[in-house]
Parts: structure tokens; sequence; C-alpha cells
């Protein structure tokens, strides 16, 4: 075997490989055959030699007018530029060109895209992280999710979002393994309106899902963050520590429901108070607080309590920015798009038109009272924002009171917002109104002060990441407060402002203003 180079008459360098006879020529036609073969695999035990072919490409042409028995030359531009590889190997008959396509520039311009993608995604996430370091957020996890492999990974960005300084209640709910487990006994699941009938069988296998889901969520929540793409950084003490602390505790005081038009619902419970000192207690101390479903009586009684009842009595009663609701499925219009954003007015207006065929839209009306929003202080169809913009003076200027008369403000020593709203039964877990029961708790929640309340499909993969930096979000939002439409400018709006005119004034199209200018 004899290696030569040359230059052809386009000034193009060619390296040569003389194969000396047949054997030769065979040899180097098996490691060519054998790299084609396996040029997108990354096998840790090919050799070096094939590593370096594994992008040939094998084409046939007529036979050359080459004088040497078998030639195989390597192409390359002149000075050793990156151009495109060439092999050629002439036999019997035939000469087989083997093409390898040099993709080392394509490579590291996608290496380049990529770089700069991810800093103009940081950049463009900077208002999102200054935004959200510091608020408080519950997340209702419904039990179709939590008895799913989707738990985990939702909960990983959880513990992300936790250590760039968002606050976490977690609330998850705990029906779907209650009925299984039930099943799985023997007994009979028993629903009237929203709550269970809670007999002791329920309550046993509450407490056993409860611990269980407890557990479990801890034991997710405690692995750190991966750290060997951050080892370059040094060594750190945090590294070895607990991913995330998780609080829990008996933060929910209930009260019997009773006996309710002549149905006795056992140790059913309904929320008496959130024990919000100490939530926001274990919130300052860096922690995620992990609230159950089982709240505890004055007498020491444990007491089953409706998820979603928890999870919105808990945002309104600690001042929650956002209750985010991850529930199994889309909420989708009648064409079945997916509705990303509802004015509280026009949620309010869907959940009041379907109120003759959905007795927990019936509830809601009851819940909030007769009066429509549309005149009072929230935002119209049209996205243009009336007076308030805030959400909270509905709140005080309306005392909902619970269907069961125990409600906001009406002597029975709750504060207001104390109470949340229930949602489940059969109704829910039928799906015959699609997911109209949460959009129902999102209204109740924002018409009580919190702004904004999201709906979040927790099968896709990411999905609280995509909704919380991503400007339309991935989910369904209902917003009390101002979200698209046209207000009066503010200080705050300057630099916006000036960003947009500032071209128009470069060219003389606009006289430079001052910031007073601008605003005035």
């Amino acid at each position: 075997m004899a290696v030569a180079a040359t230059a052809n008459s386009s000034g193009r360098w060619w390296w040569g490989i003389f194969l000396q006879n047949q054997q030769e020529m065979e040899i180097f036609s098996d490691l060519i055959s054998h790299s084609d073969r396996n040029r997108n695999s990354r096998r840790s035990a090919s050799s070096e030699r094939f590593q370096t072919m594994k992008a040939a490409r094998i084409m046939s042409s007529p036979l050359s007018s080459s004088g040497n028995d078998g030639l195989m030359r390597r192409k390359g531009k002149q000075g050793g530029g990156g151009g495109a590889l060439g092999y050629k190997t002439a036999g019997r008959g035939r000469e087989t060109t083997v093409a390898c396509k040099e993709d080392e520039d394509d490579k590291e311009e996608e290496e380049e895209e990529e770089k700069h993608q991810f800093v103009e995604w940081f950049r463009e996430s900077w208002p999102y992280f200054y935004s959200f370091r510091g608020s408080t957020m519950v997340v209702l996890i419904s039990g179709e999710i939590v008895a799913s492999p989707h738990l985990d990974p939702i909960l990983k960005d959880i513990s992300l979002l936790h250590g760039l300084g968002i606050r976490f209640v977690l609330v998850p709910g705990t029906h779907v393994q209650i009925d299984k487990l039930l099943a799985e006994r023997g007994r009979t699941v028993k629903y009237v309106g929203q709550y269970r009938i809670t007999d002791c069988d329920s309550l046993e296998a509450a407490l056993e899902v409860a611990g269980r889901i407890r557990t479990l969520m801890e034991a997710m929540l405690s692995p750190g963050p991966p750290i060997c793409s951050i080892r370059r950084h040094g060594e750190n003490s945090r590294w070895h520590d607990v991913g995330v602390s998780v609080a829990s505790g008996n933060f929910l005081a209930a009260k019997k429901r009773g006996v309710v038009n002549g149905v006795d619902f056992g140790a059913t419970g309904e929320v008496k108070k959130i024990d919000v000192s100490r939530i926001r207690e274990r919130l300052d101390g860096d922690c995620i607080v992990l609230l159950s479903n089982l709240g505890y009586s004055s007498s020491g009684e444990v007491l089953n309590c409706n998820t979603y009842e928890v999870a919105t009595a808990c945002a309104l009663a600690i001042g929650a920015e956002k209750l985010i609701c991850i529930v199994d499925g889309p909420i989708l219009d009648e064409d079945g798009r997916l509705i990303r954003f509802m004015t509280l007015q026009d949620a309010d207006m869907l959940i009041r038109e379907r109120a003759k065929q959905s007795e927990i839209a019936a509830n809601y009306v009851k819940a909030v009272g007769g009066e429509d929003i549309s005149y009072s202080g929230y935002l119209d169809s049209s996205g243009t924002s009336l007076k308030p913009q805030n959400g909270m003076s509905f709140s005080k200027n309306n005392n909902a009171t619970f269907h069961n008369g125990v409600g906001f403000d009406n002597g029975n020593g709750l504060w207001s917002g104390e109470q949340g709203f229930a949602v489940g039964g059969e109704e829910r877990l039928s799906r015959l109104n699609g997911f109209l029961s949460e959009l129902a708790a999102a209204a109740f929640v924002c018409r009580g002060g919190v702004q904004r309340v999201h709906l979040l499909d927790g099968t896709i993969g990411g999905v609280l990441l995509l909704e919380l930096f991503q400007r339309d979000g991935m989910g369904t939002m209902v917003a009390s407060d101002l979200y698209e439409g046209t207000r009066a400018a503010t200080v705050i709006d300057i630099p916006g402002i000036k960003q947009i005119i500032k071209p128009l004034e470069e060219s003389g199209t606009l006289v430079r203003r001052t910031d007073e200018e601008i605003v005035n």
C-alpha cells in the first residue's frame, strides 16, 4: 500500500492511497461497507477507523479511466480547508465511489445556533424570573395525575421552579386511589353531589392513601438537581443536600358536613380554617408545603375533605398570586380547540348558562349569588378593563354564601375567603360536562381575589414550564385582572414605550420626548 499527494487543475489537493493488490482492495471495501451499515450508530465497541467514516454514502459510477489497479482518493480544499471528503475505489469492471460528507461545519453551525437559542431563551425568561421570584402559587394536582406516571416529571419541574424562588403549596388529589382501594376490598363507592360519603371503610382508605401519597411525593422531591454538568464551577456542599424540604402538618381545620337533606355524610369534612401563619412560616423557611385533604376537627377527629375545596380555600386564605390546577386533559371549545384565555366575566357567563344541566355550575351560582359580574368592575368581552383591575373589590362587596348555609362572613366565625369551592362526585368523574367543574372553581377563586387561575393538561410533558415561561402559555388561564386590552400608560411602561418609539425618533418621524411627556 502506498500514499501520494497531488494537485489537480482546479487547485485542489488529492490524497491517494494506492492499493497494490486485490487482497488490499477487498479489505478496504469491507471496511467501507461496514462503515456504511453503522454510520448512525454510536456503539462504544466501534474502532476509530470505522467512526471516521460513519457518515459514508456509497455510490456506483461507470468504470473510470484510471490506470491504477486500485485507487482511493481523499479530496479537500487547498490549504487543508474543510471541503467534502471523497473516497474512490476501482476494481474489476467497475469503480465504487464512496463520498463521505464532512459535517463538521454543519455541526459547528448547529452548536452555534443552539448556543444562540439558549442565550436568547434565557434573556427572554428574565422578566418571568423577576416576576415570579417570591410569589406564592397553590398547585392542585388532580387524583388522575397523582395516580399516573406524569406526577414525577411535574414534581421535578416544581422543584426546579422552587429553586428559582417560587413558593409552592401542593394539594394532591386522592379520590382515584381511594376508589381503587375500596373496589379492591369489595366496598361500595358512594357520592352525593360533590362530596363522598365517608363511612368507616372510606375513612380508613383515605388515611392509607393520604399517607402513601405524602411519602411518595416527599421521595420524588428529595433528589437534588443533577450535578454532573456543573462540576466545572467547583465543589459545593449544597450538591449533597436533600433536594427540597417538604413540610406538612395539621394546617387544615375542618368540621363535619353532617346530615344534609337527609343524607349522613359520615366523616366527610368541610373547610373551617386554613392555618395561614404556620403555612407562611414554612414557606419563609424555603419549604414546599404539602397540604393534605385530611382535616382535623376541634374534637380531634380526622375528616376527609374535598381536595378542590381545600385548594381553593388555601389559595384565597394565603392570598396566592396563582392557583394552578393540573388535570388530565385540556380545556377545549365546541370546535375542539384549546381555550387559552378567558376573562372572569366570560367564564362566569359560561358557567351560568350551564347551570340548568350541571349541578356543579348550579352550586357555583348559589355560592357566589345571582348577581352577574358584567358591570362589577372586570374585563369586558373585548378585553378592555373596567374599573378595578386586581379582582379584589368583588370579594369585598359581595359576600358569597355556600349552598349549605356556611360561607363568608355570615356569623359562623369564619373569616372571609376561608372556605373554598368543592368539585367532585359523579358529574366530575364522568366528565359529562367536560372540565366545567374546574372552570367553576377557577371563576370562584378569581371572584375571591386570586388574579390568575391556570388549568393545565398534566399529560403534556413540561406543561408547567411551558405555561409559566411563554407569553400565551400551554393551558387555559382565567384572569380577573387585565391580560389583554387597553389602559392608560404608567411610569412602569416608560422603558417599553421608549423601545417602541426609538426607531421613529431616530428617523425623525417623532420628536424626542422626556419621560414625563411620554406618560402625560
